[in-house]
């Protein structure tokens, strides 16, 4: 029989963690309409500080309270540094008024040259950098001391393309770090709401299932953001982002 000191620690232990999985994203917009500013804006580093801004603007579209997403030949991304294991599901809606067009060179995640994305949902987990191939390791102790952040060792990200089938997966072109799933390809929905419900630890397992060992448990969360990136192809976009939550099941 477990001492009852051990048992208190144990359930408080167990209580303390359920308490922090359950603990919600902060909403995008607040309910004066204005963006919360607890999800602060990150673009590229200074060594790519001629590269404009991603603009984000909170808004309301079909009655909904939103976060408008645009893009000109820009980057930038909304995060919030959260941390805890993965809830259940990470739930959203979203919609694509503009894909990306107009650009020098045309969309394409699967390249360098064309990896730009319309709108993007990441969440960023602390990956063990032991499983983590050497090379790629090295590359990442290099970049988090040249950038001074605590670079994420995985990030899992889902994409609204419009060039590529629905449900395209793989490794960013630039990076194995960060794997995408891709919710929403070509021919998908323009201008409509589109609601998304996703198994964050299912997807983790399945992007980067060659750096697990079996039944190994997802990595804790670090950071949650929203994003969008034309900066490659030179091009535009226009989209908006709402009701980013922790969900329990399937909606």
């Amino acid at each position: 029989m477990m001492a009852p000191a051990r048992a208190l620690a144990a359930v408080l232990l167990a209580t303390s963690l359920n308490a922090l999985a359950q603990t919600p994203l902060p909403a995008l917009v607040q309910a004066d309409g204005a963006l919360n500013p607890a999800w602060r804006f990150v673009g590229f580093p200074k060594a790519k500080a001629d590269i404009p801004f991603t603009r984000f603007e909170a808004g309301r579209i079909d009655g909904v309270p939103a976060v408008q997403v645009v893009t000109a030949s820009s980057y930038g991304t909304l995060v919030q540094d959260w941390s805890g294991p993965p809830p259940a599901r990470l739930q959203w809606r979203w919609r694509l008024d503009a894909p990306l067009s107009g650009g020098q060179r045309a969309p394409d995640i699967l390249t360098k040259a064309g990896d730009d994305a319309a709108l993007k949902v990441c969440v960023m987990f602390d990956h063990a950098l032991d499983r983590v191939p050497f090379v790629e390791r090295t590359v990442l102790r290099i970049a988090r001391s040249v950038s001074g952040e605590s670079l994420p060792a995985a990030t899992v990200c889902y994409v609204w393309d419009s060039t590529h089938p629905a449900l395209t997966q793989g490794p960013n072109p630039y990076t194995r770090r960060v794997r995408f799933i891709s919710l929403q390809g070509v021919g998908a929905p323009i201008a409509r709401w589109v609601t998304e419900s996703r198994d964050l630890a299912a997807d983790f397992a399945t992007l980067f299932a060659d750096e697990l060992t079996a039944g190994a448990a997802a990595p804790r969360i670090t950071r949650v953001l929203i994003g969008a990136d034309s900066d490659n192809t030179a091009s535009t976009s226009s989209g908006w982002v709402a009701d980013l939550r922790w969900g329990n099941s399937v909606p």
